[in-house]
């Protein structure tokens, strides 16, 4: 009896201790974009979860109790800063939590007012190496899997900034504006020699037939009259707080930078060959017009010509 009770003991103690051995440290990011980023250097070293659901609106989320209990266990949070998560110092605060929060924006060249760095695969660049630096920190152990995960992961980011560019090149300098509903693309500007301007009546009336671009969700109860009244097209709607569903067309943040990327410059391409081809439509009709006014007149001089000759 004494054997098998000693036994038993045994066997908890190694049931207990595997389980607590294959217990990871949590990594809490604010947004899905962010988690994305992590989860790809992490590999299986460590639990990765987002707290604003893919698809939820960053700027006016609430946070839940669920939230505040996740925060709770959490051993690392990753944030953007740049006033885009106002409710999270507060839900910190509620929460207990005791995790070591990062701003995984340190280093980059903010725009004021404007905290969407990640549109640009340039800052992209800077956002992965911060949270590296930030998984090694908090799990030494896990240091190769993170640095070599992060040399294939940043090579994958180089080749979409290589990417992005290339397309672009296919609009003319000219044509190279971006009219959105929501103001998250500045950084995406800069890097890729775009004009951006947010959807407004003041900007849109000195365009002719002007196209906008709006966010995947984005509800458009709020700009229809203005739509209207602008004779405004919808150039596309494109990702930018969230990346998109499991099996979605940019369910990861490289996928949501060539998506975005290949929307704008179809909308904006097919715009420009549409007006060129209404003008070279409009040349052609005006050339005929004129080389048949031209005949008539050389028709009626030599007609002229000749009665004088022979009046």
């Amino acid at each position: 009896m004494r054997g098998k009770t000693h036994l038993i003991v045994v066997i908890f103690t190694l049931i207990t201790w595997s389980a607590f051995a294959q217990q990871k440290p949590l990594v809490l990011a604010t947004t899905s974009v962010f988690a994305d980023m992590a989860q790809n250097i992490a590999g299986d070293e460590v639990e990765v979860q987002t707290i604003v659901p893919i698809g939820a609106d960053l700027h006016t989320y609430k946070p839940s109790p669920r939230d505040a209990q996740s925060l709770a266990s959490a051993d690392l949070i990753l944030k953007n800063g740049l006033n885009l998560e106002p409710w999270l110092n507060e839900l910190i605060i509620d929460s207990g939590a005791k995790a070591k929060v990062i701003s995984i924006t340190d280093g980059i060249q903010f725009i004021e007012k404007e905290p969407h760095a990640w549109m640009s695969a340039e800052s992209g660049l800077i956002y992965i190496e911060n949270i590296k630096n930030a998984l090694i920190a908090l799990h030494p152990e896990g240091q190769r899997t993170f640095e070599f995960n992060y040399s294939v992961y940043r090579q994958q980011l180089l080749d979409m900034d290589i990417y992005i560019q290339e397309q672009i090149m296919d609009i003319p300098e000219k044509q190279r504006i971006l009219l959105t509903s929501h103001d998250a693309f500045r950084y995406f500007g800069r890097r890729y020699g775009f004009r951006v301007e947010n959807l407004n009546p003041n900007f849109t009336e000195k365009m002719n037939k002007p196209l906008v671009f709006i966010g995947i969700n984005s509800n458009l109860d709020s700009i229809q009259q203005l739509i209207k009244d602008h004779k405004i097209s919808i150039g596309g709607k494109l990702f930018f707080d969230s990346i998109g569903d499991k099996n979605g067309v940019a369910s990861s943040y490289l996928d949501m930078l060539k998506y975005n990327t290949d929307i704008i410059v179809a909308a904006i391409t097919k715009e420009f060959l549409e007006k060129n081809t209404v003008s070279s439509s409009i040349n052609r009709r005006s050339a005929l017009l004129l080389g048949i006014i031209s005949g008539i007149l050389i028709m009626i001089i030599f007609y002229w010509i000749f009665k004088k000759v022979n009046g």
